[in-house]
């Protein structure tokens, strides 16, 4: 009996011990997969980072655009190569982009925490010139096509916006708030339209924003003044006789490449700016200011065009001292009128601007202006000259003189119609010009005219032994000018976010130079060294355009 009982007492606690085992070797239920989830909170795209209270949105665009007898994105044949047509110009430029940008915002107790950013990875024609000499002038291996990695299989990333938003502030790589909300694509393509302010690719700052309701805000902000493509034109040290160099017969001091040369300084004092804006469902109009610093280097011949500023070209330049700050600056009114009774979503926008010694507030453009404008039609040779102020070293013909700061004014717009939900037009063009004080034009043309005797528009003569050219009998020397530009672009968008489009886009160039010059040309372009007639010349081109926004 007790066999027996020993026997089942046995059995019972095997079965236990196997039922524990097996209960032991059961998987345990996995922790459930947190799917990612829908953003509502800032419209459609945003997706909440999982484990987070973040919400994402990744957006951007890719774009494929051809320039016929211009640069890329349209730029005008208006300077450089492309401007005297020679033989090493690229009379077509393409690029390719493909843009990528990250929202990202989290709703906090002081609000919305905002970051943006966007990254453009693109490959251009030629290192992203109009031709091979200015690719090569920044990088002699661009004859092999080696600027910026624009090899094959290479390409470029280029960043246009980097920036934090918080209770109201701004910081980092964003839009200026002297800028209106289209920059300076009021209807266009073009990369290239004078008349206004753009800062569609960003520029550094910090900036406040007041919301006062119904549409109505204000903005102030401090701007990186050293930015060549938005706050800088150049400074010209206007040194006269053999000193003076790289004034010469082809247009303004640093030739047709800007930024070499510029009498500029460092920075000193950021750009202050602010607007004031009304957008509401009639349309939206906008004043905005700007207060810019022309902090000049030196009065030696190290701050001329021909220096490069090398260390031992500036030795000593402490010296000779240097021009005195001037303050600058700019202001502008932008408005733009909705629902047009030409039809729906029809619009038209368009600003004017005025400047003193802050000429990119006036000219536009998403890209660094010019040195100055040249354009050759055989003989015939249209100039201007793209300062933001001209000041003199000591010299015999000029002496030594403080900054002449230059002034300007621009407008333009762009009246946008749509056909139907698939087809668009817009007609739109721009304006500007500079001009010179009569200190300023004396200080240029004494540099720039070989010879003495030379009548300066508004009285004076030129003293001689400049580095330009020898002008004619009759001969008026004025760097001004006004540049005025008339486009028109259709689109076609078959399909949501795919838009093709072509640009036709005429740029005109008024010099205010009349007579004649002659003699070897001093810049680097390939000129004939013959007599040259003043007169105002223009350019046409064409841009077609493939773009896939996402």
């Amino acid at each position: 009996m007790n066999t027996i009982k020993s026997l089942l007492l046995g059995s019972a606690a095997g079965l236990l011990a196997m039922g524990g085992a097996q209960a032991a070797d059961l998987p345990v239920k996995a922790k459930a997969v947190e799917y990612v989830r829908i953003c509502s909170l800032y419209g459609a795209g945003f997706f909440y980072i999982p484990g987070t209270d973040t919400c994402i949105k990744l957006g951007g665009y890719l774009r494929a655009d051809l320039t016929v007898n211009g640069g890329v994105y349209d730029q005008p044949f208006w300077n450089g190569e492309g401007g005297i047509r020679d033989r090493y110009a690229n009379f077509y430029n393409d690029r390719s982009r493909l843009a990528l940008t990250i929202d990202t915002r989290t709703a906090t107790e002081y609000g919305v925490v905002r970051t943006f950013s966007q990254a453009d990875f693109q490959f251009s024609t030629f290192g992203s010139t109009s031709s091979i000499g200015v690719a090569a002038s920044v990088n002699p291996a661009a004859t092999q096509g080696q600027v910026n990695n624009d090899t094959n299989g290479g390409g470029y990333t280029a960043v246009e916006f980097a920036f934090v938003q918080f209770a109201g502030f701004t910081f980092g790589k964003s839009a200026s708030a002297y800028a209106s909300p289209w920059h300076g694509y009021p209807g266009n393509n073009t990369s290239y339209l004078v008349g206004g302010y753009d800062s569609v690719t960003g520029i550094n700052n910090i900036q406040y924003t007041w919301q006062f309701g119904n549409g109505g805000s204000a903005t102030l902000g401090i701007d990186d003044s050293s930015s060549a493509g938005f706050n800088r034109t150049q400074i010209i040290n206007a040194i006269g006789g053999a000193a003076g160099g790289g004034i010469g017969f082809g247009g303004a001091a640093s030739s047709f490449l800007t930024g070499v040369g510029t009498a500029y300084g460092g920075t000193s004092v950021p750009d202050f700016v602010g607007n004031v804006r009304v957008d509401q469902a009639w349309g939206l109009f906008q004043i905005s200011g700007a207060i810019h610093d022309d902090h000049a280097g030196y009065f030696s011949v190290a701050n001329t065009p021909s220096t490069n500023f090398t260390g031992a070209a500036q030795t000593g330049a402490v010296n000779f001292g240097h021009p005195d700050d001037k303050y600058g600056g700019a202001v502008m009114a932008a408005l733009q009128i909705k629902n047009i009774p030409t039809g729906a979503g029809d619009d038209i926008k368009m600003s004017g601007s005025w400047s003193l010694g802050a000429s990119h507030y006036v000219l536009g453009t998403s890209a660094s202006d010019p040195s100055s404008f040249d354009i050759y039609s055989g003989t015939k040779f249209a100039m201007g000259v793209v300062t933001d102020s001209i000041y003199s070293g000591a010299s015999a013909v000029n002496g030594q003189t403080q900054q002449q700061l230059t002034r300007g004014w621009g407008f333009n717009g762009a009246y946008n119609h749509n056909w139907d939900p698939y087809w668009s037009t817009s007609l739109f063009g721009g304006i500007a010009g500079l001009s010179y004080n009569q200190t300023a034009k004396q200080l240029y043309c004494n540099t720039y005219s070989m010879t003495a005797g030379v009548a300066i528009r508004g009285g004076g003569v030129t003293g001689g032994g400049g580095t330009g050219g020898t002008f004619g009998a009759g001969s008026v020397c004025d760097p001004g000018f006004t540049i005025s530009e008339i486009g028109l672009v259709t689109r076609w968008t078959p399909v949501k976010n795919l838009t093709f489009s072509a640009e036709v886009l005429y740029a005109y160039l008024k010099t205010n130079m009349s007579g004649t010059i002659s003699g070897a040309p001093s810049s680097a372009l390939p000129l004939a060294n013959t007599t040259y007639t003043f007169g105002n010349n223009g350019t046409a081109s064409l841009n077609l355009r493939v773009q896939r926004n996402f």
